[in-house]
């Protein structure tokens, strides 16, 4: 039989994080966006149409006054850390499942203060204490549980099948576990609109027709634990601990730390074929101070989805209201439950090669303990017109969130292929015409003349053998100026060129150096033609890619 649980659940918290860090008003419609959707909103945003998983200019049409937040996990479990406090104080045994929904067994509460019902009312109390409301779910297992928090419900022994036979199939698709919409989709179009009725279908065609972690969702529908019982404590000779010295007080110091230690932990469980789905963090502070927490994961935990959890509970702690008096001077990563790490399905490419993937990413850790984390960044590709606008370098191990949905039309970008170079620092360039007088961009965003060739910084001139453009793009028509509005937009002009090989006059140049005389990749004779993405702005060209 599944475990009894409290679920105490804040409504929107992202919104209700994000409204409290930027000190705006509580009330207003506001709405947390991820990958340029809606992540979370409030209920005002809900009333104007509002909904999760809508892009960004269909919510603020719909609601003009919408203010938008972006998604921040580090920001939501800091503010989250006094919550969970406040239930810790009533209630031992606290996990917490994500930045807003925690787990308490129910057996202690229910039997201290009388009843479950009781008790619950005593941990919406408590929250309410730390200036926050939420909604209490009681029943067996962790999925019903939750669900049963949203609804305000408290669920009858042994009756969560029961309860959620009757919910949309949408509800397996939950923000704590695993991305489940195309098991979602897949559902509805197969005709299963409610839980009950995929509850009813039986094991062995759930596994054979839609995979390993549909069964996974199905246990979770019939009410049962969503991993078999099955499941062991782990040996404590699994837990890995550093010592800190001297002792850390910065969060990116001790979020350095925990990425090392997450790293020696899931080494430790692959060597016993494990994987990690409660992890218990430990902080010993250098005044003597004890801090843990517990984190549940409805799937088995990666190395960088622990060094994360790790870094949002550390800035929880040392961020947040209830920071202690000194630095940290140890931390602990104990795996409170595990499970068989051959249960996970990898994909084909992922089983091939992670085992390269594991020695990169303790090279790369290596390096950053030496140099720096800033010393390892790692390029993510986004949208955007311009190509220097694309691609976002964070630092390895930082979530690689891209600034704009690749996804979207962008009107007016650069079409592919995209430059193999793009100077951090456009370089200044020249364009002549036959006659060698400067050819400029008239206002119909004509050229002045026919390119004939271009110079480059330094003086170094090649000739042009081909040309295409100009395309105006104008953009940023609703900037400000000094707080006056400026209705002129901002006009730039594109043009491709291909310039004719020579020895020494190229105009590719290498990014790192800087310069853009110097010849990208010659042949033996030194006559390898170079393409340019040159950009007339102000009244002026300069070179933003080049094609090698």
């Amino acid at each position: 039989m599944s475990a009894r649980l409290f679920a105490v659940w804040c409504p929107d918290w992202p919104v209700v994080a994000a409204v409290r860090d930027a000190g705006g008003d509580p009330v207003a419609p506001a709405a947390v966006f991820a990958a340029n959707r809606v992540l979370a909103c409030s209920e005002r945003a809900r009333r104007s149409g509002v909904r999760r998983g809508m892009r960004r200019r269909e919510a603020q049409g719909r609601c003009p006054e919408l203010v938008v937040r972006e998604h921040d996990p580090a920001r939501d479990a800091r503010l989250f850390e006094p919550v969970a406090a406040a239930v810790e104080s009533l209630a031992p045994g606290v996990e917490v499942v994500r930045p807003g929904l925690v787990a308490v067994p129910a057996r202690g509460p229910a039997g201290y203060f009388g009843s479950e019902r009781a008790a619950a009312e005593r941990l919406v109390d408590a929250v309410a204490g730390a200036g926050v409301e939420c909604q209490v779910g009681i029943a067996d297992g962790l999925f019903a549980a939750a669900l049963a928090a949203r609804r305000g419900a408290v669920v009858d022994p042994g009756r969560s099948r029961q309860f959620l036979a009757p919910l949309r199939v949408e509800e397996l698709d939950q923000p704590e576990g695993a991305d489940r919409s195309g098991l979602v989709d897949l559902l509805r179009r197969l005709g299963i609109r409610a839980l009950g009725e995929f509850a009813a279908l039986s094991r062995g065609d759930v596994e054979t027709r839609f995979g390993a972690d549909a069964v996974l969702a199905h246990r979770a529908a019939s009410g049962q634990e969503l991993r078999p019982a099955g499941r062991r404590r782990p040996a404590p000779d699994l837990a890995v601990s550093q010592e800190l010295d001297p002792p850390v007080e910065r969060v990116d110091a001790a979020a350095f730390a925990a990425r090392a230690l997450a790293e020696s932990l899931h080494s430790r469980l692959a060597e016993r074929g494990l994987a990690c789905v409660r992890l218990g963090v430990e902080a010993c502070t250098d005044d003597g101070q004890q801090r843990h927490r517990t984190w549940r994961c409805a799937e088995p935990l990666t190395p960088s989805g622990t060094a994360d959890r790790v870094r949002w509970q550390l800035d929880g702690w040392l961020a947040g209201a209830q920071r202690p008096g000194a630095g940290v001077r140890s931390l602990v990563l104990r795996p409170e439950e595990v499970v068989s790490a051959g249960g996970l399905q990898l994909d084909l490419v992922r089983s091939a090669t992670g085992e390269s993937d594991d020695r990169a990413n303790r090279s790369f850790a290596r390096v950053q303990g030496m140099l720096g984390p800033d010393a390892v960044l790692t390029g993510v590709l986004g949208g955007g017109r311009d190509v220097w606008e694309q691609v976002r370098f964070v630092r390895w191990g930082d979530e690689r969130r891209p600034d704009g949905d690749p996804q979207q039309p962008w009107p007016g970008r650069v079409p592919p292929p995209s430059p193999t170079v793009v100077p951090e620092v456009p370089w200044p360039a020249e364009v002549l015409d036959v006659e060698g007088r400067p050819v400029v961009v008239g206002q119909r965003h004509r050229l002045s003349g026919e390119p004939c060739r271009v110079v480059v910084e330094g003086g170094r001139s090649r000739e042009v053998v081909a040309w295409s453009g100009p395309w105006p793009v104008a953009e940023r028509w609703w900037r400000d100026a000094g707080r006056v509005p400026d209705p002129r937009p901002r006009v730039a002009v594109r043009m491709q060129v291909v310039l004719a090989g020579a020895g020494s006059g190229a105009a590719s140049g290498e990014a790192e150096s800087g310069d853009p005389g110097e010849t990208g990749q010659s042949g033996e004779d030194g006559a390898d033609e170079v393409a340019l993405l040159l950009v007339h702005e102000e009244g002026e060209w300069r070179i933003r890619g080049a094609y090698r």
